[in-house]
């Protein structure tokens, strides 16, 4: 089984999570400055890893519509789409930012300390969801839906 890649987008960081072959436990990789380089730095990063899917987190709000962030993240993974033959699938990342940084203060980390790492344990939160609700081994579970509201 070939390994996933997490992207989570933001305005400023990318933050990125890597899969073990296995696809049982997401792991963070990296944070990248979001630029206009950045679908090709995925693009790269998940040919370099050899992965089967590109998992990006879609923000949807607690209502479950879609807001701006959304509307560049589809952006976001239309470009990365374009530029190679993998997967890209966009999944809910509602409260990812949230439960990461709970799992950095659990750990003892400082809030000063979470900005070096924060977005790549968010993606790594996205990665581990979509591996945990089967949608790896063909489970029923679908990507989000991601047509306009």
């Amino acid at each position: 089984m070939k390994r996933s890649l997490g992207i989570d987008v933001g305005s400023k960081r990318i933050g990125v999570a890597l899969s073990d072959e296995l696809g049982w436990m997401a792991q963070p990789l990296q944070t990248l400055l979001t630029s206009p380089q950045s679908p090709q730095e995925i693009a790269m990063l998940a040919e370099q890893h050899a992965v089967s899917v590109i998992v990006i987190g879609l923000p949807r709000n607690m209502n479950g519509t879609y807001g701006p962030a959304a509307a560049h993240c589809r952006e976001f993974s239309k470009k990365v789409e374009a530029l190679t033959k993998i997967k890209v699938l966009l999944w809910d990342e509602r409260l990812t930012t949230a439960a990461a940084t709970r799992s950095l203060h659990q750990a003892g980390l400082k809030t000063k300390a979470h900005r070096a790492i924060i977005d790549q344990v968010a993606a790594q939160e996205i990665l581990q969801s979509w591996m945990d609700s089967g949608a790896l081994l063909g489970g029923s579970i679908m990507p989000v839906e991601v047509e306009e509201n």
